[in-house]
């Protein structure tokens, strides 16, 4: 097996859609407080208006706006104030012309009133009279009844990825609970005999385990389940059996480390044994991300995914790959890169695309730029200073100064 045969990031993509196109994306229903960063399921109409009323926008008085018609602070409009709406109640009474009542902000409007003057442009004479220092338009700060969802609309579509505000929007329809695509669960697995955890003692030639926590995080923020972490010596026999427990109660299993030539790296014939005796991908023309390793396990229905050891270079292989599949794979909408200015030349990597991290920042003059963080895949400190990342293709000689690229955010 040999790592020279390697795949470009689309033909491994293309391997990965294909192995698992058999399978049922899964569905669970949760309660709407327990489903943020989950992906809807199915399209979730509206069955009432949002808002169910006409309402006021600010504290003031619902008036009929042609009795504030040429109202001004030199020549003000006398109202008779009648009353006073409360604040989760209906209006006891309407207003007729010349007349007007007190109303909260989100208050309901009252029969005959089609604007609010807001209290600041409003003078108090008395408990029965206002002095309307500035006129109204119809319409004039109300929110009308079903202006932000009519009933039987489509409020929330399939595909969709609720953050605070979606849920916000769930609880005013009313719903409960939710229909959202079941994650998927994946263990994560971390080799080197010289690994030591984070509050562990260091020792020449020993470094401290970073792969196991960012690929925890970045499975977590691209909305999988983490079910489990392992940190394993470089044993084969060990690595195996780790893989197989994993394989048991896990969709994907992804092990950093171990996938390169090295005379220990046996992850690439582990999982060659284990995902049916036949890997996806045995290499990506990806720089950085070469020794990268796919299969598929159809009778545990698990991606085996052997990721490089270098911290940076995981976790963007684990974004392109896995993150790609599942956005694919659960009907989320595609994220857009956000295009900018390249501020230096970049050279290509011969036959392979090459993965250039950038920050971006703003110019004198406003215009978005694209600034390279250069560094080696083993420092972690380069993603922490990079806002994404721009692919130039294996075909290309290179970027120039100057040049408009798509930045892909991390």
């Amino acid at each position: 097996m040999k790592l020279l045969q390697v795949d470009t990031v689309a033909q491994a993509r293309e391997k990965l859609k294909k192995a698992i196109q058999g399978l049922e994306v899964k569905v669970q229903e949760l309660p709407v407080e327990d489903a943020l960063g989950k992906v809807m399921a199915e399209d979730v109409h509206a069955e009432e208006d949002v808002p169910g009323f006409d309402r006021s926008t600010v504290d003031g008085y619902a008036v009929r706006s042609a009795d504030t018609s040429g109202a001004s602070e030199n020549l003000p409009t006398i109202l008779q104030v009648t009353g006073e709406v409360e604040m989760g109640c209906a209006p006891t009474h309407g207003i007729g012309p010349g007349e007007c009542m007190y109303i909260p902000t989100g208050g309901m409007l009252p029969p005959g009133a089609d604007a609010v003057v807001m209290v600041e442009y409003c003078e108090l004479f008395s408990d029965m009279e206002i002095a309307v220092y500035a006129s109204v338009p119809s319409g004039g700060n109300i929110v009308y009844r079903g202006d932000d969802l009519h009933s039987g609309r489509v409020a929330l579509a399939k595909g969709t990825v609720l953050r605070p505000q979606e849920i916000g929007l769930l609880a005013a329809l009313g719903k409960q609970r939710v229909q959202v695509v079941k994650p998927w669960e994946i263990t994560i697995i971390s080799t080197g005999d010289e690994l030591i955890p984070p509050g562990g003692e260091m020792n020449p030639g020993k470094v401290r385990d970073i792969n196991t926590y960012a690929l925890q995080a970045v499975a977590k923020k691209t909305g999988l389940e983490v079910c489990g972490c392992h940190v394993l010596k470089d044993e084969r026999d060990l690595l195996k059996e780790t893989i197989w427990e994993a394989m048991r109660e896990s969709d994907i299993v992804a092990v950093s480390g171990g996938s390169s030539k090295g005379r220990k790296d046996e992850t690439a014939s582990v999982i060659g044994e284990l995902a049916d005796g036949e890997l996806l991908t045995q290499g990506l023309a990806l720089k950085p991300g070469k020794p990268t390793i796919l299969g598929y396990d159809a009778s545990t229905e698990t991606i085996l995914l052997g990721l490089p050891g270098h911290p940076s270079a995981a976790m963007i292989v684990f974004q392109l790959l896995i993150g790609w599949l599942w956005e694919d794979r659960s009907g989320q909408k595609k994220s857009w890169p956000i295009p900018a200015e390249l501020t230096v030349n970049i050279p290509a990597a011969p036959g392979r695309a090459v993965c250039q991290t950038v920050q971006l920042v703003r110019d004198e003059d406003g215009r978005r730029k694209a600034v390279p963080v250069f560094g080696r895949s083993g420092l972690i400190s380069i993603l922490t200073k990079a806002d994404g990342y721009i692919m130039i293709p294996e075909n290309q000689e290179g970027l120039k100064k100057g040049e408009t690229v798509d930045v892909f955010l991390i």
